[in-house]
């Protein structure tokens, strides 16, 4: 553990519950700013706000709009934390800003926990005053969820052409000193980083630790965006070069705090310069969330992850509550209006649950549901992550094996996705702002 301060915990020992009625008036309540539920960028914050947003600040201040291009690159490509160190503003300007209360106010890695895997659990925390923290967590070299989904085949298209625009590094360099496009691309730094969108979750799913902190509150694109670039800046990231997957799978439900995470995919894409291509969103299902995300424009639109977790409605009604309100046949008909890019699938994640969700009966059950729902779809499969209190079993090995080749046998693509920090309590399932590492 690095650099740790003490951890104010608001968590409590139960699931708070929360009814479909008040999931679907979460999905609705942004306001006319796309604030969700009331949360706001805390006052003189600028992390957070667009080129655009910035510019109506200097504008303002009897600035040209110039500057809030400079000031956007300092907090977005430079990762400049500080108002002091924006060296490409006037030093008046800047002291007028921190005069006038203005500051970055980009969220901080508060407490650091380690892997023996080398993945690292972060506990972030927000400028503006909340008290609570929220958790994201990096892997190098990923966990294997992003194998079949696209995003390997327009990693090689951008080195070799396609999307040249984005890897222009990687092209001269493999050009000028005879380089193999092989060689190119593994010399290139490898991972992932799991982001949150709420502190806490309502959907109540049975077998996720981060359901027994119940909703507590929704983060703002600025909070979202910023554990991105903090640990960015943390990792000394190359955008542009590294090799860098973004999943929105860490605390909360993203479609239930949909205006605040589409901003934030806006200022990773158009501000940072990261590729929504290279991201992706799992939903447990929230049926306007999907609706409104099949309306995306595809050059800001991250792929889409549903959580199915189970093989019929029966199943999981119990383990996942939300499907009472939207079961899995109105989950596919909504996912099968997104227009998707070539080559692109929708995953289904499915935790695998000893003895409830991982026979072979079950199996067989995924792999006729997905071939009728006629999608381009891959299947992650992940072995249940253990945490206290929750009373499920991870499964064998063997059945996670026996699971996954029924799929591919009826012609599914199926993974394993790789546990990451179990013993750190930072794999999936298990974020619940714990300040103690998991017992080996």
């Amino acid at each position: 553990m690095l650099y740790a301060e003490p951890e104010m915990s608001t968590k409590t020992d139960h699931p708070i519950q929360i009814s479909a009625a008040a999931i679907t008036d979460s999905a609705a309540g942004a306001d006319e700013h796309g604030a969700a539920s009331g949360v706001t960028p805390a006052a003189g914050t600028l992390f957070g706000l667009d080129a655009a947003a910035l510019a109506v600040r200097m504008k303002a201040l009897h600035e040209p709009a110039f500057r809030a291009r400079q000031l956007a690159e300092a907090m977005y490509r430079q990762r400049v934390a500080d108002l002091s160190e924006v060296s490409t503003l006037p030093k008046a300007l800047r002291q007028r800003l921190a005069a006038e209360g203005w500051q970055v106010g980009r969220p901080i890695i508060s407490q650091v926990f380690q892997s023996s895997d080398g993945t690292e659990r972060y506990l972030v925390a927000s400028q503006g005053g909340e008290a609570q923290t929220v958790e994201a967590v990096w892997m190098p070299e990923g966990d294997g969820g992003e194998s079949g989904d696209g995003s390997e085949t327009e990693a090689i298209e951008t080195v070799s052409g396609t999307g040249m625009e984005e890897q222009p590094q990687i092209l001269r360099s493999a050009q000028d000193d005879s380089i193999s496009l092989k060689e190119s691309v593994s010399s290139r730094l490898k991972a992932t980083i799991c982001v949150s969108s709420q502190v806490g979750c309502a959907v109540n799913c049975q077998f996720c630790l981060t359901a027994r902190l119940g909703l507590q509150r929704n983060l703002t694109a600025g909070e979202i965006a910023g554990q991105v670039v903090a640990i960015l800046d943390r990792q000394g990231v190359d955008v542009g070069r590294d090799r860098l997957n973004l999943v929105f799978m860490g605390m909360g439900e993203p479609f239930l705090n949909y205006d605040n995470f589409m901003a934030a995919v806006r200022l990773l894409v158009q501000e940072v310069g990261l590729s929504p291509r290279r991201m992706t969103v799992s939903t447990s299902g929230i049926l306007p969330g999907i609706e409104r995300f099949a309306q995306e424009p595809a050059d800001l639109r991250p792929k889409l992850a549903i959580s199915l977790n189970a093989p019929n409605d029966a199943v999981r009604s119990q383990i996942m509550p939300i499907n009472r309100k939207w079961p899995i046949a109105a989950l596919l008909d909504a996912v099968g209006q997104i227009p998707l890019r070539p080559r692109e699938r929708i995953t289904f994640e499915y935790v695998l649950l000893g003895e409830v969700t991982d026979r072979p009966a079950h199996a067989a059950e995924v792999a006729r549901l997905l071939r009728r729902s006629g999608l381009p779809a891959k299947v992650n499969l992940i072995a249940w992550n253990p945490g206290p209190g929750v009373a499920y079993s991870t499964p064998q090995p063997e059945s996670v094996e026996r699971f996954r080749q029924t799929l591919i046998d009826a012609g599914i693509p199926a993974y394993l996705r790789k546990p990451r920090g179990r013993d750190i309590y930072a794999a999936c399932g298990q974020l619940k702002r714990t300040v103690e590492s998991a017992p080996l």
